[in-house]
């Protein structure tokens, strides 16, 4: 049974960022996921603080450290750094700036992380790329928005700005969920934006950590989510059926930093999913393919 504990009343900041591309079909219609250019995965996360300012204060010292920089003046990535960091775009060097400074910076991440497989993306997403988009919205939220009042929402700007209505009721329905599972549960004073990373330092930041959360799973490289780890508080692999199969109820395939720490020897690798149509009457289908690193 879950007990509710009593609403925070100090406004919180969630900044939402995605990782990876929603991209499963090229030309004709056929599957290119895991080909370059396509990911293997698609990730939605959100980072969530209480001092925005301070993120951007720090964000601020790495790029005044790095325009009077004479061993990095002359990389080419830098002038794009110095309007706003890019976690694949930013130089080795620009990049281990910015992920110190937010080691030091005072905020927690959660991220959900969808496998491409095809069936699920046709069966329940009807093959919209919005759909699945907003599908993942839900699931990040559905257990975060009862635990404080207000709440501000701020979503790296994807698509055109009709997008925000749908925006708007992925994470209603997340609210919406929790409220029926949960009876009396108190309605949270929410807004929802969405806003440039180039405008918004802290959309910068959050593309940061999904960066190595992405890494992980693409590439097998943990130092970067390693060097986030105290700020990284859930990995939810949404669509791990083998892992789902042997784990604890309630475990399965979502990592917790305390409980159930994430690794990615822990879950099964990307490498093992075929990539082909998995059929909708077989949901526990295997489906994916090769390597990518796209953001």
């Amino acid at each position: 049974m879950l007990i509710m504990k009593d609403l925070e009343h100090d406004p919180v900041w969630y900044f939402v960022d995605e990782a990876g591309d929603p991209t499963f079909y090229g030309p004709g219609k056929k599957i290119i996921v895991g080909q370059e250019g396509c990911s293997r995965i698609f990730s939605v996360g959100f980072l969530r603080c209480k001092a925005p300012q301070q993120i951007r204060d720090k964000l601020a010292e790495v790029r005044v450290a790095i325009a009077g920089n004479k061993y990095l003046k002359d990389i080419p990535s830098l002038q794009k750094s110095l309007v706003g960091f890019h976690a694949k775009d930013d130089c080795p060097e620009v990049r281990f700036l910015v992920y110190e400074a937010l080691q030091k910076a005072d905020f927690f991440a959660q991220v959900v992380v969808a496998r491409k497989r095809e069936g699920i993306f046709r069966g329940e997403h009807n093959s919209s790329q919005d759909r699945f988009y907003d599908s993942l919205v839900t699931t990040l939220f559905r257990h975060r928005l009862h635990l404080t009042t207000p709440v501000t929402i701020v979503f790296s700007r994807r698509g055109n700005s009709s997008r925000q209505k749908s925006l708007n009721d992925a994470v209603h329905l997340a609210a919406k969920q929790f409220r029926e599972s949960y009876k009396n549960t108190a309605e949270v004073e929410l807004t929802i934006e969405t806003n440039q990373p180039i405008q918004e330092p802290v959309l910068q930041a959050a593309d940061y950590v999904m960066w190595a959360v992405q890494r992980a799973y693409e590439k097998g490289q943990m130092r970067y989510f390693e060097f986030l780890r105290d700020k990284i508080e859930l990995v939810n692999d949404l669509y791990d059926f083998k892992k789902m199969k042997v784990a604890k109820p309630g475990k399965r395939h979502i990592y917790d930093r305390r409980k159930n720490p994430f690794h990615i020897n822990e879950i099964t690798p990307l490498e093992e999913l075929e990539v082909r149509p998995v059929p909708l009457a077989e949901p526990r289908s295997r489906g994916n393919g090769e390597n990518a690193d796209i953001h």
